[in-house]
């Protein structure tokens, strides 16, 4: 997805410890990843100026569901969020290396899932595709289709929320002069309302 803003990158892994800290909540717990991956980063890039960094979450209330550690693991988080309203976070921090200035914003979802039953649930643990995925699903399984009735930031709960990016990147002169809402709304086929409101708005700081 990012690739869809015509910038050119390079990929790296960063070795952080992703653990939670007593009694953090969900917004501060994935800012504060994405804060770390970004620094973490710095150190392998090259001569790159902006480091993008991000970190993705399902939280149902304050109940952080990472990815599934097996497929028992994803059972029990498909059938926690079945017919439930959860909220999918997207935390982005991009650092400018030519300044030293970290910045970063934050995506928050609120996802339907529908209620599938048993045998749905059964056939999609079995197919292998909850175990990469944060809480266990893939709003974009088009067999599945775990969710109903969605009216926020798909690109932040299949991937990578663009508009964010944009946002923060405002007022850079790295910022792309392609329609990029218009490229993510076209690429994956859903029509956004709140592209225009997060673009108009500034992100968090």
């Amino acid at each position: 997805m990012f690739a869809w803003t015509g910038w050119s990158f390079d990929v790296h892994a960063v070795n952080i410890d992703e653990s939670p800290l007593p009694a953090e909540r969900p917004s501060a717990y994935v800012s504060r990843l994405a804060d770390q991956k970004a620094l973490a980063a710095a150190t392998l890039v090259g001569q790159w100026q902006f480091i993008l960094a991000a970190d993705t979450i399902v939280s149902l209330g304050d109940d952080i569901l990472g990815k599934p550690i097996d497929p028992q693991d994803a059972a029990v988080m498909l059938r926690k969020l079945r017919g439930q309203l959860h909220q999918v976070y997207t935390a982005i921090s991009i650092l400018d290396r030519q300044i030293g200035e970290l910045k970063r914003d934050l995506c928050i979802s609120l996802v339907p899932m529908r209620m599938y039953n048993d045998e749905e649930l059964e056939n999609y643990v079995a197919s292998g595709d909850p175990l990469d995925k944060a809480g266990g699903y893939a709003i974009q399984n088009a067999d599945f289709h775990p969710v109903e009735n969605f009216r926020d930031c798909y690109a932040s709960v299949a991937g990578l929320p663009l508009c964010h990016v944009l946002r923060l990147m405002q007022g850079y002169a790295a910022y792309p002069e392609k329609n990029i809402p218009g490229i993510c709304q076209n690429n994956l086929q859903y029509k956004c309302p709140v592209s225009q409101g997060i673009l108009s708005h500034e992100g968090i700081g």
